[in-house]
């Protein structure tokens, strides 16, 4: 499996159902690193490639670079720390530290840069955040024929890049230190950054099934996203998506061209519930997508790797047996916010509360005006994006929070000054 981007192309060899080499895999192919997979159990060449290399298959798995060195069981930072990629912002100081580089944390990355703000923008995992692993995305302004949500990471962080942004990944942010004149950024490395603003934008993360036997497999069978990481392995195979939204419809869209099979398990009576009329109607136009509704998955079976599930009926409690090679998990997202327990207000599921109309002043707020639109209850620091209270889950209303909470950073600034 290749995919195409500005890094040289490095080679990754492993066993399918391993989780290391799943993670390996997706890290590079959120972060638009071209690679080469080499499948230990079917690929003559992989067990070459290890041969040539001195290595076993106990060293699995590996990644090896095109200057000839090569990692074994490497962490994501390791691997890009190998391709040269920026272990360190330019600066310790900013007009703006952005934390979270999904759609709403490079666009506010972009409009606060090109309105000459000095701007580091810091994420955990992959520019793009959950959008970036979209297969498609037909219903985007300005693109009528669609697009993957990592063409649209691509683009915007060439834009980025092209307006100076500071951007660090893999990298996360462990904690703020909220201060007068900067707010000290903390990052899991012992840095610290300091800003005199800060935005979170740190989007949402996949809730967990605790379906027996669910926790055991990811990695091996049992994916949260990741659709675009695994869907030519699943070439021929029979699959299974838990989920009714619109990620789990464009997901069964694009497993269906390569899987021989593609099983839709909705809790929901029907698709239309949660899930865009557009993607209903091209579901149901493929045939070889099949759709569960009312029922959900009770167990996930397997020894070293998934390869069934137990589908029951949740009216019913009627069960089924059903062989599948892969689970991808769409159920929902839960904010990336417990590291800002206890300094930014959060509501009872964890999304943090900013400030605007019907929203009363926080109880600490220390200054005389009320908390800007999209101002959490400490001064400087504000949230963009799905991580915020009341936001509405669309990439496109991420996209104008974000450059919304760049134009009130400036106000803030200007006013400070």
């Amino acid at each position: 499996m290749t995919h195409l981007v500005r890094y040289p192309r490095v080679r990754v060899i492993g066993s399918r159902w391993s989780p290391q080499i799943h993670r390996i895999k997706d890290f590079l192919a959120r972060n638009q690193i071209a690679y080469e997979w080499l499948e230990i159990d079917r690929n003559v060449a992989a067990r070459q490639t290890l041969a040539e290399h001195g290595l076993a298959s106990d060293d699995m798995p590996v990644v090896i670079f095109p200057n000839g060195t090569h990692l074994i069981h490497p962490s994501n930072i390791e691997i890009s720390v190998a391709l040269g990629m920026p272990a360190h912002t330019q600066a310790t100081s900013y007009d703006i530290v952005i934390v979270g580089g999904g759609p709403a944390g490079l666009a506010a990355a972009i409009y606060s840069s090109s309105e000459g703000l000095h701007t580091a923008l810091i994420e955990r995992e992959a520019l793009g955040g959950q959008a970036g692993t979209s297969p498609r995305i037909d219903n985007y302004l300005g693109f009528p024929e669609g697009l993957s949500g990592s063409d649209l990471a691509r683009r915007a962080a060439t834009q980025a890049h092209r307006f100076g942004v500071d951007i660090l990944v893999p990298r996360a942010v462990t904690g703020i230190q909220p201060a007068e004149p900067d707010h000290s950024v903390m990052l899991d490395d012992g840095s610290t950054l300091h800003g005199r603003s800060v935005a979170i934008t740190a989007g949402v993360t996949y809730r967990r099934l605790t379906t027996p036997g669910a926790e055991r497999l990811i990695g091996a069978g049992v994916y949260y996203g990741a659709a675009n990481t695994e869907a030519q392995a699943v070439r021929d195979e029979a699959v299974a998506i838990l989920g009714g939204g619109n990620s789990a419809g464009e997901a069964a869209l694009l497993l269906a061209r390569y899987a021989r099979h593609v099983t839709l398990i909705t809790l929901t009576d029907s698709l239309p519930v949660n899930m865009s009329r557009y993607l209903v109607d091209q579901i149901t136009a493929v045939p070889n997508i099949q759709i569960r509704a009312g029922s959900t998955v009770a167990e996930a079976l397997g020894d070293t790797h998934l390869d069934a599930l137990t589908v029951k009926h949740v009216t019913t409690g009627e069960e089924h047996h059903l062989s599948v090679a892969a689970l991808f998990i769409f159920i929902g997202a839960k904010p990336h916010t417990g590291w800002l327990a206890g300094l930014l207000a959060r509501d009872d599921q964890g999304f943090l509360i900013t400030g605007g109309v019907g929203q009363q002043r926080p109880p600490d707020w220390p200054l005389e005006r009320d908390p800007a639109l999209l101002e959490s209850n400490v001064p400087g620091i504000f949230v963009a994006g799905d991580v915020r209270h009341g936001s509405i889950k669309r990439i496109a209303t991420s996209v104008g929070e974000g450059a919304m909470a760049a134009q009130l950073v400036h106000a803030y600034l200007d006013a400070k000054s």
